[in-house]
């Protein structure tokens, strides 16, 4: 197996993935969206709240707030040495407390820990008008997007197969599907039809260049064909700045490799018993 960046810095990646199969890439999809933990406000105490928000919607509108996540620093209630009591080592506690006018920004959170702030500073919470008030204290917990949406720590998180465009000798050039592609992955070069250099990730497979060929009178089969290679696939996968993409793409290949172990393990077990 292999991972070859197009691009790569702390909020996105483009990479190639190659040798693996349909199941694996799709692990590696669903561990980086749903098994990497990352902070998110969980419990909300609201002291006064006099804006025009409920307290659930502000709660919710809270809860949604991406927070830089350090996870060397933080670790889950179930794992923490407090036994889920709730200890700076698993809780990052916020506050707030605003009077209007002003619309209250996620800058306005108050963290314990520096280290611990939301993502970015202009997020919109509510808006108060005068004689309005907000004071709360927030309490954000380490989780998995597994247990609920706002601990996911990517906003694009896909893949697709790695294109093949196989251009026959039967091309005459007509430049038919040059002009259909949406993508413009095609060119006229001399007398035939080829691909335009470093373009052909761009391809979307929809086929529309097969059609155009067809419909030119050709015959009965195109000239130009599209296909994909079933075990490279290309990944492009954006973080909400909790975490940088690299350190969610480590951890959700360790989240794999653990998995695999385990089950390795336990038909270990297994077997082993049948054996007795």
């Amino acid at each position: 197996m292999e991972i070859e960046f197009a691009s790569l810095d702390d909020t996105l990646a483009r990479f190639t993935l190659s040798g693996a199969s349909p199941g694996f890439a799709n692990a590696f999809r669903r561990a980086m969206i749903g098994e990497v933990p990352t902070l998110a406000i969980e419990d909300v105490r609201i002291y006064d709240n006099t804006s025009a928000l409920f307290d659930e919607m502000l709660a919710h509108r809270l809860g949604l707030i991406p927070i830089k996540t350090d996870l060397t620093t933080y670790t889950t209630q179930d794992k923490c040495a407090c036994g889920g009591a709730g200890c700076p080592g698993c809780i990052a506690t916020f506050t707030l407390s605003v009077e209007g006018p002003k619309t209250v920004l996620s800058s306005d959170l108050i963290p314990q820990d520096p280290e611990t702030t939301p993502v970015h500073e202009n997020i919109p919470i509510v808006k108060l008008v005068k004689g309005q008030k907000l004071v709360i204290e927030a309490r954000a917990v380490l989780n998995t997007g597994r247990e609920h949406a706002k601990w996911q720590p990517t906003l694009v998180c896909g893949y697709k197969n790695y294109p093949v465009v196989t251009i026959s000798d039967t091309c005459d050039a007509c430049g038919m599907c040059v002009d259909e592609c949406p993508r413009e992955i095609l060119a006229i070069k001399g007398k035939k039809v080829q691909v335009v250099d470093s373009k052909l990730p761009d391809c979307s497979m929809c086929r529309l260049c097969e059609r155009a060929c067809m419909a030119s009178g050709i015959g009965e089969e195109p000239a130009i064909r599209i296909s994909a290679e079933p075990d490279r696939f290309i990944f492009v996968v954006e973080s909400d700045g909790s975490l940088p993409v690299k350190e969610i793409m480590e951890r959700a290949l360790s989240y794999i490799r653990d998995q695999a172990n385990e089950l390795e393990n336990q038909t270990s077990e297994i077997s082993g018993e049948e054996k007795k």
